[in-house]
């Protein structure tokens, strides 16, 4: 959770931790390099790093080793409709390319 430390002007403010789990399958880029993921938190919630009083975050995760490694964005409310959006046409578009 970011508190006042990073964002000095944010009201004081509970932090809600609600999270939905999403079972994926795939790959993610992290620090180390290519992991597997199987496991994908989302929250709305106060950011860690980004410079917003609520973000949409997702945590890639792979679980089955424990989640020793992750690789997460915050994105806010407006960012993340518009990424859903895109999501959508690419896998719309792509899987009618590839029938």
């Amino acid at each position: 959770m970011v508190n006042q430390l990073n964002n000095p002007n944010q009201e004081s403010a509970m932090c809600s931790y609600i999270v939905e789990k999403t079972a994926v399958e795939g790959s993610a880029k992290g620090p180390n390099g290519w992991m597997r993921i199987d496991t994908a938190n989302v929250f709305f919630d106060h950011p860690y790093h980004a410079p917003f009083s609520h973000v949409l975050g997702i945590d890639f995760v792979r679980e089955a080793d424990g989640a020793t490694e992750r690789v997460a964005v915050e994105l806010t409310a407006d960012s993340a409709r518009a990424l859903v959006k895109s999501i959508i046409a690419a896998l719309d578009n792509g899987e009618a390319a590839h029938a």
